[in-house]
């Protein structure tokens, strides 16, 4: 069983940058970032692979948000630059230790493991 704990989240003013980090209590395995915002589906951010040799992102974040990770760290990091008010949401770290295909990785049903969430709010 893995535990996954978010931390970072706050509030910014648009145009502003924070960091999420997501600490694993054991091996990690491939990973990724949803977020919901109220009245909305949970929906894909990104996703990084065990290695970090490979990151996918919604096109929404793309060029704004980075996601990384250090293996000795057991820690998965999404900087996000150039917030927007729509950006703002509950930020959820998942985790997974099947093979990603281009469907799960994009999906929160191919998750196992998942945090319990850090709010995200940018100001106008």
């Amino acid at each position: 069983q893995v535990q996954l704990v978010e931390s970072g989240g706050g509030l910014v003013q648009a145009g502003g940058s924070l960091r999420l980090s997501c600490a694993a209590s054991g091996r990690t395995y491939r990973s990724g970032w949803f977020r919901q915002a109220p009245g909305k589906e949970r929906e894909f951010v990104a996703h990084i692979s065990w290695s970090g040799g490979s990151t996918y992102y919604a096109d929404s974040v793309k060029g704004r948000f980075t996601i990384s990770r250090d293996n000795a760290k057991n820690t998965v990091y999404l900087q996000m630059n150039s917030l927007k008010p729509e950006d703002t949401a509950v930020y959820y770290c998942a985790a997974d230790r099947t093979v990603a295909t281009a469907s799960s990785l994009r999906s929160q049903y191919g998750y196992a493991y998942w945090g319990q969430g850090t709010q995200v709010t940018v100001s106008s």
